[in-house]
């Protein structure tokens, strides 16, 4: 990862607050993001070792980036592998496809490299990876209207070696671009050191390279620090793109933006990049700025549905659902205004964990839920429907 020795321009976005809305829907779902699994993330990746492009312990880190998808509810059909050679070596990037509602083949991506040079890499480049993960876990079911590719490079610290080969061999074939990307996120090392006052995040807009892209650039940077201090506790500081995986995208003409830690760790590609070293919360925050950014970009719902916004499809067909008392203590019950013969209810933890999974009952014994919030969906042949509940005995 890159080293920013520029004069940074601080500055806390109030001058686009006005215009870009505060969105409730949004916010709930940036709180979502949840310090467990962002510190789980980080454990796991600094587990995996040195994970420098091509070795064994690259490829498993790739294998434990899919199976993380896969706990998430995506398919194998949304799992796409871009594969290249560096150094005699094979690597690959991974790409995630969430379709989009109304611009299905119009992208927002959301990227950063999983590959380390040297020590595991915890805050170059796993903080962005852990981030990513959770993005991808909270809007798995929200609708958006722009399509969403969640991106995991390697060979970043080569030379963006697996970022180029993918805008050269997916998103350009040759001299025709195949994919209309309406701007690239790119998150990289967003860690900064434990006991630093890590209360900003650097927003990045491209100056140099193809001039014609600077001006969307600027406009979407600056969305992204409105969307930051919208959905975060984070300011922001707004410096310039330079060396990673936005760089081959920006050079073919594309909008990039991106976060970086703005009070630098100076443990990058060192063994001191560690958990310990880290600060997690900073990194918790990124990603509660990440999620309302994404959300922004790609246009999600505003339905304020916590996890499955989209409208029921059961409530359109006359087949509305209550699920009371709210709040419950040891018993909630499932009424149907129409008779339903076969339904299934997920009960999930605000960290979108699965509690309690439950066939064709009506009345469900609470009495083994912790106090909190916990969401129901209730799954019809036609249709689903999701409703925040609250346990307080």
């Amino acid at each position: 990862m890159k080293k920013v020795t520029a004069f940074l321009f601080t500055c806390m976005a109030l001058q686009n607050m006005s215009a870009q809305s505060f969105i409730q829907a949004y916010k709930n779902r940036a709180d979502m993001v949840t310090q467990t699994n962002i510190n789980t993330n980080l454990q796991d990746f600094a587990g995996l070792g040195v994970k420098k492009t091509g070795t064994t312990a690259n490829n498993n880190a790739l294998d434990w980036l899919k199976s993380k998808y896969l706990s998430y509810g995506y398919t194998a059909a949304d799992l796409s592998e871009d594969t290249f050679t560096y150094a005699g070596n094979t690597s690959k990037n991974l790409i995630i496809t969430k379709t989009g509602t109304l611009y299905p083949n119009k992208y927002v991506i959301i990227c950063g490299h999983y590959d380390t040079i040297v020590g595991a890499g915890v805050s170059d480049n796993g903080s962005g990876t852990s981030i990513i993960l959770e993005a991808a876990r909270i809007l798995k079911d929200v609708p958006t209207e722009y399509s969403i590719k969640f991106i995991h490079f390697s060979g970043e610290e080569q030379g963006l070696v697996g970022s180029s080969h993918y805008v050269d061999n997916v998103a350009y074939q040759g001299n025709t671009r195949v994919l209309d990307i309406k701007l690239v996120l790119n998150i990289d090392q967003v860690g900064g050191l434990i006991g630093n006052n890590n209360n900003t995040i650097t927003c990045e807009r491209d100056t140099g390279g193809v001039s014609s892209n600077n001006t969307a650039s600027n406009a979407v940077t600056q969305e992204l620090m409105a969307c930051t201090t919208l959905y975060s506790p984070l300011q922001t500081n707004l410096s310039y793109a330079y060396n990673s995986d936005y760089i081959p995208f920006e050079a073919k003409g594309y909008t990039i933006t991106g976060f970086y830690e703005t009070i630098e760790s100076n443990n990058q590609h060192t063994v001191s990049d560690t958990f310990a070293n880290l600060d997690p919360v900073y990194v918790f925050n990124v990603g509660k700025a990440a999620v309302g950014a994404l959300q922004h970009f790609a246009v999600a719902s505003t339905n304020n549905n916590l996890l499955s916004t989209n409208e029921s499809s059961v409530q359109k067909s006359g087949e509305a659902v209550r699920i009371y008392p709210n709040p419950a203590q040891n018993l909630v019950t499932v009424e149907f205004q129409q008779k339903v013969k076969q339904f299934n209810i997920e009960i999930n933890d605000m960290a979108g964990n699965t509690v309690l999974a439950l066939e064709n009952q009506e009345k469900i014994n609470t009495s083994g839920l912790k106090n909190g919030v916990y969401t129901f969906t209730i799954k019809t042949e036609k249709g689903n429907t999701t409703k925040k509940i609250i346990i307080n005995k």
